[in-house]
C-alpha cells in the first residue's frame, strides 16, 4: 500500500523532527533568555559553517553563562573568542565575537534586552519580523528565517512559518510545496518539527534513503 502524505509527514517528524534549538539544549519558551539564546544560535548558523559546529558553539556560549544580552555584552571579546573556539567555530571566531557584542548592545538598546518587544513591534507579520531581526549584525535573510522557523513554536501568531528551504525539503520528500497544505499534515504541536525535518532533508536528501 502506498504511503500517504500524512504518513510521510509523521515519519519525518518522528525520525528527523529535532529542532536546532533542541540540539543546542535550548528549552524554548516565550521568555527573554531562551529567545536571546535562539537569536545567538541563528546568528551562528548564518555563517558558512557546519551546523553541528554552530550548535556546539552555542552550547559553549551558554555554558559560559552568557544567556542574556547583558551577560554576553559583559564578557570580553577574547572570552567570547575562546568559547567559540571550544565549539570549533574557529574560522569565524573573531568576527563573530564582535557581532555578538553588537547584537547584545542592539537588543539591550532597542528592545531593553527582551525580544518579546521585537515580537510586539513586528506583530504577526513574518516579513516585518524578519526585517527587524536583520537589524542585528550577523543576522541576514537566512538567520532571520532560522529564528522564525523555530520561534513559531512559542509565537503562535507567526505560525505556520514555512520558508523556501522548508519547501525545498518538502518537495524532495514528496510533500506539498504549499505552506498551508504542508502545515495541515500534522497537528499544530508538531508543525515546528515538520518544518525542522524538511529543512534537514533539504540540506541532506540522503536522510530519506532506507
Amino acid at each position: 500500500m502506498s504511503r500517504t502524505q500524512h504518513d510521510i509527514a509523521r515519519t519525518l517528524v518522528r525520525e528527523h523532527g529535532r529542532t536546532f534549538a533542541e540540539d543546542a539544549g535550548i528549552t524554548l519558551r516565550d521568555k527573554p533568555s531562551p529567545l536571546w539564546r535562539l537569536l545567538v544560535l541563528a546568528l551562528l548558523l548564518s555563517a558558512r559553517i557546519d551546523s553541528g559546529i554552530a550548535v556546539a558553539s552555542a552550547k559553549e556560549l551558554s555554558a559560559a553563562g552568557w544567556r542574556t544580552p547583558r551577560r554576553m555584552g559583559d564578557a570580553t571579546w577574547q572570552q567570547r573568542v575562546d568559547a567559540l573556539g571550544r565549539g570549533g567555530y574557529r574560522r569565524y571566531d573573531e568576527r563573530t565575537s564582535t557581532q555578538l557584542e553588537e547584537a547584545a548592545e542592539l537588543v539591550l538598546d532597542r528592545w531593553r534586552g527582551d525580544l518579546r518587544r521585537l515580537h510586539a513591534e513586528g506583530g504577526s507579520d513574518p516579513a516585518r519580523l524578519a526585517e527587524l531581526l536583520r537589524e542585528v549584525k550577523g543576522i541576514g535573510p537566512a538567520g532571520a528565517s532560522i529564528f522564525l522557523r523555530e520561534v513559531q513554536a512559542v509565537w503562535d501568531d507567526v505560525a505556520p512559518y514555512v520558508d523556501d528551504l522548508t519547501l525545498d525539503g518538502a518537495r524532495v520528500a514528496g510533500l506539498p510545496d504549499d505552506p498551508d497544505r504542508l502545515a495541515s499534515l500534522v497537528p499544530a504541536t508538531d508543525r515546528v518539527r515538520l518544518v525542522a525535518a524538511c529543512v534537514r532533508v533539504a540540506r541532506d536528501p540522503k536522510l530519506l534513503e532506507p
